[in-house]
């Protein structure tokens, strides 16, 4: 991957953004989204690489696959926030920068939300900015780097 590449995964039911409860997560598509992150990093420098998936092990293995060698990843793991201890771990042996991101604020909603398995293992967290939060995490990353 090209050093400049930021790496942004999206977990489980994001590809249902903009008609699975739109009262909590908004009227934005992951289609929206994909602009908006491409918008952003195009701004800062960066080269984007957008993906979504409803498996664990896929993002594990994406996470596996951006741990050297790129700007960073933002990963808004959604449901498996909560529940992966693998997809932490994976986080764990990245030597780049990783921004959590949540576009609901989880620590505002049902109990089982408020932890994170990943909090502990990413540099940087946005939670509850909406799908703005995305373009303020790889502004976060461009910092960090210089860009």
């Amino acid at each position: 991957m090209d050093p400049r590449t930021v790496l942004v995964l999206n977990g489980p039911n994001l590809n249902l953004l903009g008609e699975r409860e739109p009262e909590v997560y908004g009227s934005a598509t992951l289609a929206d989204v994909e602009a908006l992150c491409h918008e952003a990093a195009t701004a800062s420098g960066l080269v984007l690489d957008f993906r979504q998936s409803n498996h664990e092990g896929v993002l594990i293995d994406w996470v596996q696959q951006g741990r050297v060698g790129i700007a960073g990843i933002v990963i808004n793991a959604a449901g498996y926030t909560h529940t992966s201890v693998a997809l932490r771990d994976a986080l764990s042996a990245c030597r780049v920068p990783k921004v959590e991101v949540h576009i609901s604020d989880i620590h505002a909603r049902e109990a089982f939300r408020h932890h994170s398995y990943l909090a502990d293992v990413c540099d940087h967290h946005v939670i509850g900015r909406g799908v703005q939060g995305y373009a303020e995490a790889i502004t976060w990353l461009a910092a960090r780097r210089g860009a």
